[in-house]
Formats: structure tokens, C-alpha cells, sequence
């Protein structure tokens, strides 16, 4: 009997579960990758190379991968970029330029074109904004312009290098980078040199924090002696480290508003000398299409826009209104950022790429200075305790409170003694590694990441995007017609930039009509159509030689509609087209009866 009972349990059991819903496959919380890469450290120039190559693998229809030049070193300059061929080839859109690690120690821009590149391929398809952004703009990303730089960097202790290298005499005696700093101990880090004299020497222990050194007051003494930074007599001369690697500056030799040398520093003998900004001058001419620029450095959370020097006087009105729709909201999207001009905010830059894309080129560009130190300490607590000078956090001893609490020793130096040649016994320390201070802790690099590309994703959104609202024709008899014809531009940027009309460095859009048995007799400016229909004499009469083919030397303001027209006569198919070099081509067709 419980045999019985037991098999007609399970056929029951059975039969429930047939007739149960099946349950739904499990989803993770978040979706699988396609590429995995990592934003928790720092590439040196070949891996990050080598994760894009990764990317251009994986998205091979989107992602390409080329080289604009040589560096100074010989190291190729690599240029990234992602367009979908499905909606048309590059110059047929506007496109965003993206450039990072101009100075070879700023190099959280790279990381940051990684990451962009990495997000729009893994998220086109699943975010709609994504997706459009794909489908509409082209991206080219330089993601060191400086090679040469970030290798250094990464390789040598203490590779502070702002730039490239060449060959320099800094003490005058023939030779050339001839007394370096060394790393005498190691460690891979230079580091500072100080010697115990007890009662003899000008420094002391701070009382708030061993580690820190500070002077000690007029008339006192202390018990050390701080030595420079490490290294030894390497020529002889009696100096230390007096003679580093000679540097340069590509951001200084670009040729809008370029001042030679001895006016402003790293300059070079004349513009575009260095293969680095030369090879970035011919990229970016030969895409006119090219509507927006953001160049990474760092640090100091800014939003910076031209111009670089007072001396070249404000932008036009009307681009400023541009740029301070960006620069403000952007404000938003970056917490500690602050939107401000190059010289007044910051400091003089002559023959900057901010002023050679704005002013050379009519690209709306902005300079983000990443990473702002006001970030270690976020909440409006925190920031409150700051400003009483026995915190732990007080701003003297922040960063050493932030690096015991929260990097756990990994960043400073502590002094240890060393044996040195020249002064003896000495200890060495008191310093912090390269990767501190300019560049985010490593935990915090994947928002600093996210945070400037949706910065950057903003403003290639609001670059021109030319539409042609609706055309209208009403016949008058005779076989002649008006043809009404709506065109907007709903993006904050121009499509072309005023002061870009005014140095005549963009070619003009261009309004065309097309038809074969047509042919214009007027045109002109109206407010719109029902406006005209109200009162016909409102027009703006257009002269110019040929009305079938009109000039827009101002092109379309951003946020802005317009409406031509016609008076023509004929019938047939016509074509009315709008053809601008960064807002894009729009056409309509239609019959004329």
C-alpha cells in the first residue's frame, strides 16, 4: 500500500511540475563585457596601445586603429577612431577629437580615451544614447600625443618629465643632460636626501607629524639639514643633478598666437618644429568635419577654454554663449571642476591647441585639467573639519592621513638612512611616489574616467546636427511657385563658430536648390511661414549671383531655425539641400506642378 501511495505522490509531484511555469533563466546583475579591461592602474605606452588593438578585434566594423606620425623618439603616434560605416562615412559627420597625455606626466588622459572607446563599444546597442552617439558622430581619439613622455614616466624613478626630450646644456660647460638625478638606493623613486646635525641645521620634525620637515622659525635651529633631491656630482663640477634631461613643450608650439622661447618656454624655433604637433596640425586639418575638441592634462579639476592669452582679446558673444552652456553643465557632471579661461584662470599659454583648434580651425574646444585634490575629502563634513588646523585632515596633513587610512603606506617614502658618497651618512626619503597628487589614487580612476568621458559624450551630442524641418510649396499661377523650406540646428554648438566666420578658416554652408526644368527668380529670409502668410513683406531679400547655390558665410546658430523662400519657376522633381562641413548634409525632395 505505501509502494501505491509513494508512486502516485511522484506521478502527482510530476504533473505539478509540468504544469508549473517554467521559471526564467537567472541574469546576472550586470552584463558580461565583451572586452575586459582594467581602470584600476596605469598603461604604459605599449599596453595601452595593445588594449586598443584589443578593442579594434573585438568591434572591428566600429573601432579602427592607425598611426598620424612619428614621435620625436620614433615611437608611432596612434589615432583611434570609431565611426558606424552603416550611417555614413566619416566627413559626412561631425565629429569630436579627442587628445590626451600632451605632457608626458599627465597621463590619466589615456586612460580616459581607453575607457570612452571601451564604454561606447560595450553599451552601442543597449543604451539609446550610446547607441545615437554612434550612429551620428565620429570619434578620433589621440591617446598620448606624447609617446616618448609617458614611456618615460612609467620607466625611470622619479620620470616627472612634463615633455619630450632633447638634448639640452642647462650649466654651460659642453656637455649635454649630463647630471641627472639617481636613484642611488633603488627604490625607483627620487627622493629627498636630508642629514642629522643636531642643533646645526635649519629644518625640524614637525610636531603634528614626524614625517613632515618644516623650517624653523627665524633665529632658532634645527637638527637637519635638507640636501636637494637624490643623486650625486655625476660631471664633477661640484653641483648635483644641475644638468636633467632637456624638455619640450608641445603645447606651446602650435600656430595660433606662437611667441618664440625666451616669451614663452618650451616654444621651440618656430611652429609645428616638433613631429608631435605637426603630425596633430595635418590630422586635423585634413578633417574639416571636425566640430569638437577636448584635450586631457592635468590637474587641478578645470574646464578650461581659450583664449590662452589676454593679449588675443574674448571670443565673439555669440561663442561664448556656446561654451558656457557646455562649460556650466559640465560643472554638473564633474563635482570639483570649475569651467574658466585659459590666462585667467590659470595661467598665459601662447601656441596652445586650445587656440589653434578655436581660432585655426572653428573647433569649439575645451581643456579638462584632471583630477582636482579637493576630491581626497568629498562630503561637506569633511571639508568642514579642514578648516581647523589640529585635524588630521587639516590641509598641511591631509594627504598623510589619506595615504595611512586609505592607500595604507603605499605612496609616501619613509626616510631610511643610506650611506652616500658625498655627504655620508644621510637618510633618504620624505617623498611621494610619481603617481600621487597629480593623479587620482588608483581606486578612484574608473569615475574620474566616467565622469570626464560623459563630460566629453555631452558636448559630441551637442556639436551641429542640421535638420530640415518641413518643406512647403504653394503655386501662383504661370508655374510659379513659393517653396518654403524649415531648417533647425537643435544643438547648443554653431555650425560654424563666429570668430571661425571671422578669420575665414571654415568653408560657408551652403543652401542649394536642384531641378532641371527649374529656375529661381527670389529668395529670401523669412520669420516663418505663418508669419509670412500674415505679412508678406517681412523678407530678408538674398544677394547673391546665383540663388540656386546660396553661401551661409555664418552658417546656423545653435538652438536656432531658420526658413528660405524661393520663388521659382518650372516643375519637376527639386532638391533642396543644406551642406555644412561640421553640421552635416540634409536634402529634401519634391514635385513641382
Amino acid at each position: 500500500m505505501k509502494t501505491k501511495i509513494m508512486i502516485l505522490f511522484l506521478v502527482l509531484a510530476a504533473g505539478l511540475m509540468l504544469s508549473a511555469p517554467q521559471a526564467l533563466p537567472q541574469k546576472s546583475s550586470d552584463p558580461q563585457f565583451k572586452v575586459k579591461l582594467d581602470f584600476n592602474r596605469w598603461h604604459d605606452t605599449e599596453e595601452l596601445y595593445a588594449d586598443f588593438r584589443r578593442l579594434a578585434s573585438a568591434f572591428p566594423k566600429f573601432v579602427k586603429v592607425s598611426s598620424i606620425g612619428k614621435s620625436h623618439d620614433g615611437r608611432d603616434i596612434m589615432l583611434v577612431t570609431v565611426n558606424n560605416p552603416d550611417t555614413g562615412p566619416e566627413l559626412s559627420k561631425a565629429a569630436m577629437a579627442i587628445e590626451a597625455n600632451v605632457h608626458g606626466n599627465e597621463i590619466q588622459g589615456g586612460e580616459v580615451c581607453l575607457y570612452t572607446v571601451w564604454y561606447l563599444m560595450e553599451n552601442y546597442g543597449r543604451l539609446e544614447p550610446i547607441t545615437r552617439l554612434v550612429d551620428e558622430r565620429v570619434f578620433y581619439l589621440i591617446p598620448t600625443i606624447n609617446p616618448d613622455g609617458r614611456q618615460y614616466f612609467m620607466d625611470v624613478a622619479g620620470g616627472r618629465a612634463r615633455s619630450g626630450h632633447v638634448p639640452v646644456d642647462d650649466d654651460n660647460d659642453g656637455l649635454f643632460d649630463e647630471d641627472q638625478p639617481n636613484d642611488l638606493n633603488g627604490n625607483g623613486v627620487i627622493e629627498q636626501i636630508r642629514k642629522y646635525v643636531p642643533g646645526k641645521g635649519n629644518y625640524r620634525l614637525s610636531l603634528s607629524d614626524p614625517r613632515v620637515m618644516e623650517p624653523v622659525p627665524f633665529g632658532e635651529k634645527g637638527d637637519y639639514l635638507l640636501l636637494g633631491q637624490e643623486g650625486v656630482d655625476d660631471d664633477g663640477d661640484g653641483q648635483v643633478n644641475e644638468d636633467d634631461l632637456g624638455v619640450y613643450d608641445p603645447n606651446r608650439n602650435y600656430p595660433s598666437d606662437w611667441q618664440p622661447h625666451y616669451i614663452q618656454s618650451g616654444a621651440m624655433d618656430y611652429p609645428m618644429q616638433l613631429p608631435e604637433t605637426r603630425a596633430e596640425v595635418e590630422f586635423l586639418a585634413a578633417h574639416p568635419n571636425i566640430a569638437g575638441f577636448q584635450s586631457y592634462h592635468n590637474n587641478g579639476g578645470m574646464i578650461l577654454r581659450g583664449p590662452g592669452s589676454e593679449a588675443t582679446g574674448e571670443y565673439p558673444m555669440t561663442d561664448v554663449a556656446a561654451y558656457d552652456e557646455l562649460g556650466k553643465n559640465g560643472e554638473r557632471i564633474l563635482p570639483f571642476y570649475e569651467y574658466m579661461v585659459i590666462w585667467s584662470g590659470l595661467y598665459t599659454v601662447h601656441g596652445g591647441g586650445i587656440d589653434f583648434t578655436n581660432d585655426g580651425l572653428g573647433i569649439l574646444s575645451f581643456s579638462n585639467e584632471l583630477w582636482n585634490g579637493e576630491q581626497y575629502f568629498t562630503s561637506p563634513e569633511l571639508k568642514e573639519q579642514q578648516k581647523n588646523p589640529n585635524s588630521p585632515i587639516a590641509p598641511t596633513r591631509s594627504r598623510y592621513f589619506f595615504d595611512d587610512k586609505l592607500e595604507f603606506g603605499d605612496q609616501f617614502m619613509e626616510w631610511t638612512p643610506f650611506r652616500h658618497p658625498t655627504y655620508g651618512d644621510v637618510e633618504l626619503g620624505g617623498s611621494w611616489k610619481k603617481t600621487t597628487s597629480r593623479v587620482p589614487p588608483r581606486f578612484m580612476l574608473e569615475e574620474l574616467c566616467h565622469r570626464n568621458m560623459a563630460f566629453t559624450l555631452y558636448q559630441a551630442d551637442e556639436l551641429p546636427k542640421m535638420k530640415m524641418e518641413a518643406v512647403e510649396t504653394q503655386p501662383l499661377g504661370g508655374g510659379i511657385h513659393r517653396v518654403f523650406a524649415e531648417m533647425s540646428n537643435p544643438k547648443a554648438t554653431p555650425t560654424i563658430l563666429e570668430k571661425a566666420g571671422r578669420n575665414n578658416v571654415v568653408r560657408p554652408d551652403l543652401l542649394t536648390l536642384e531641378g532641371k526644368s527649374v529656375e529661381v527668380i527670389a529668395a529670401g529670409w523669412i520669420a516663418d511661414r505663418e508669419s509670412f502668410k500674415i505679412n508678406p513683406t517681412v523678407t530678408t531679400l538674398i544677394d547673391q549671383k546665383d540663388l540656386k547655390r546660396i553661401l551661409l558665410r555664418n552658417g546656423t546658430p545653435g538652438k536656432s531655425s531658420r526658413t528660405i523662400m524661393y520663388l521659382v519657376k518650372g516643375s519637376g522633381p527639386v532638391t533642396v539641400t543644406y551642406d555644412s562641413v561640421k553640421g552635416g548634409v540634409i536634402s529634401k525632395t519634391f514635385e513641382l506642378r
